[in-house]
């Protein structure tokens, strides 16, 4: 099970960090991968970057903490970044998004970091 919490809690930091590199890079796909289409030439540009650098930053804090502080710290921080992507999920309900991206993205990747949080306690 200790190969499986951190494989997951890795895989996870990773694809967070790999989500703000995106929206550094290709903000335009990424908004429209995220559930709600912005233009980056547009008002929205400051607020894609602002998105990137956040999950980015997120993403490493979390391969640091599993480096260096160990599963129980990995854990809580796992359980607490959890309400990000049910925030997410909210967003992109109130606009306009679709319900599958909503749900199959942003709900979905709160149970997999829940799950990610219960496996590093059990660790």
């Amino acid at each position: 099970m200790t190969v499986t919490a951190y494989t997951l809690a890795v895989v996870l930091d990773l694809f967070v960090v790999f989500i703000g590199a995106r929206f550094l890079f290709q903000p335009g796909p990424a908004a429209t991968g995220y559930g709600v289409p912005a233009d980056p030439a547009g008002d929205a540009g400051a607020y894609l970057t602002i998105k990137g650098s956040r999950d980015g930053v997120f993403g490493l804090l979390g391969l640091a903490l599993l480096a260096f502080a160990g599963a129980r710290a990995e854990a809580w921080f796992m359980l607490t970044v959890a309400i990000l992507p049910l925030g997410d999920t909210l967003i992109v309900l109130r606009h306009g998004g679709s319900k599958a991206t909503a749900f199959g993205i942003h709900f979905a990747t709160a149970v997999v970091v829940l799950i990610s949080a219960g496996l590093l306690f059990a660790v």
